[in-house]
């Protein structure tokens, strides 16, 4: 199991830098916020599609064809944490060192358009720990439909 986590969740992470990167050359500048947002969206689900290609991976390469709804959703949450873990340092540095005034422009844009009840006091490192928490918690969610999926007694 060590070697599927390690295997798809280091694709997955991978995959989130690799959108990263290539999110920075096209220029974050270059999109509006609710575009940015849309990106990165995508980029979490996509770095945390391999979660259902671990799960099967494990299920017909290691397991015999078999794999019960608790080990799939194990091995689905550890890969989501080393996705979470990768798209959380990936904003940290972009918080902290790339863009350190992303939380101010992001406050006056909210102003801008009347919502500042929206605003919320982030830091680089409670930012990067809330993207940890929110892809774990929708890495969960994709790893409970993939082992409902994938299941096999």
């Amino acid at each position: 199991m060590k070697q599927t986590v390690q295997k798809y969740g280091l694709y997955g992470l991978l995959t989130g830098f690799i959108i990263f990167i290539i999110h920075l050359v096209i220029g974050i500048n270059n999109f509006d916020n609710s575009t940015n947002e849309i990106l990165g969206y995508v980029s979490i689900f996509l770095s945390l599609s391999f979660i259902y290609f671990g799960i099967k991976h494990y299920r017909d390469q290691i397991n015999n064809g078999l794999i019960s709804l608790g080990k799939a959703i194990a091995i689905g949450i550890l890969i989501s944490l080393l996705v979470g873990l990768g798209i959380a340092i990936a904003d940290f540095m972009y918080t902290k060192f790339i863009d350190p005034s992303f939380f101010s422009n992001y406050e006056q844009h909210l102003i801008e358009q009347g919502k500042e009840d929206e605003i919320i006091k982030m830091t680089s490192s409670t930012a990067a720990i809330f993207m940890l928490a929110l892809v774990t918690i929708i890495g969960f969610i994709i790893s409970l439909i993939s082992a409902l999926i994938l299941q096999r007694k």
